[in-house]
């Protein structure tokens, strides 16, 4: 299976941290290579990585990255880096045609959420997004995490402002082809979301939840959310 890190966006609120979010390091190493490296500790060999602001001063450091963790790293530029994410997705479809891993530079998880993702049976032609149920006492902050409604395997709803909802999503995703063809009728429909595709997903019944149970994640989007990963990193939680 291969891997794909979306990480083209400006990341304007850690700007306070570094100039390029991907490449910003948190206790000495920077957040994309935590996530390449976790992806590498999980058994994925090849990994394409979307680039688009500032790719020139991205890319050189992926092929170091890359060869530092023993894995193949693919740039794939995104033109249209300034849209949703799911353009991003899109733009990296040529190099991927089986099976890949999503996940985004900037979400920090235990090694155990992506192999036991990875692990897991699915159904062909599904995407299966790896939730979390524990929504009472969140790590993550609630008014910015993506929210979503599973009713047993089944994603029902997905986004930032539903009300009816019963987990978080950790923004990391088991893919096939679907995906591709998901995010094309979402974007036709004016939303460039990766969330937007999966609501398609949804809609066709090919949309799938995987519960990740006591592992921890972390969006690390701000100031507050560094901070939080800093601390877990050095207890060892991450």
């Amino acid at each position: 299976m291969k891997g794909l890190i979306v990480a083209a966006g400006q990341g304007t609120r850690l700007r306070e941290k570094g100039e390029q979010k991907p490449l910003i390091p948190i206790r000495g190493m920077p957040l994309i290579e935590r996530v390449i490296a976790t992806l590498a500790l999980s058994g994925i060999e090849e990994i394409v990585v979307v680039t688009g602001y500032r790719a020139e001063a991205l890319t050189p450091r992926l092929r170091e990255i890359g060869q530092k963790h023993d894995v193949t790293i693919i740039p794939a530029y995104n033109p249209a880096w300034q849209r949703a994410n799911g353009v991003s997705v899109s733009a990296a479809r040529q190099y991927l045609e089986g099976e890949f891993l999503l996940t985004m530079c900037d979400h920090l998880v235990e090694p155990g959420l992506i192999s036991g993702l990875m692990a897991a049976k699915v159904e062909p032609d599904t995407v299966t997004l790896a939730i979390d149920r524990q929504i009472e006492h969140p790590l993550n902050d609630p008014e910015d995490v993506t929210r979503v409604k599973f009713e047993g395997e089944h994603l029902r709803a997905i986004g930032k402002v539903i009300r009816d909802f019963n987990g978080f999503d950790t923004g990391v995703f088991r893919c096939s082809p679907v995906m591709f063809e998901a995010l094309a009728e979402s974007q036709a429909r004016g939303d460039d979301s990766i969330s937007g595709g999966m609501t398609v997903l949804a809609e066709w019944g090919k949309a799938r939840v995987f519960d990740i149970g006591r592992h921890v994640w972390l969006d690390v989007d701000d100031p507050l959310a560094f901070s939080k990963a800093e601390q877990l990193l050095a207890a060892g939680k991450l």
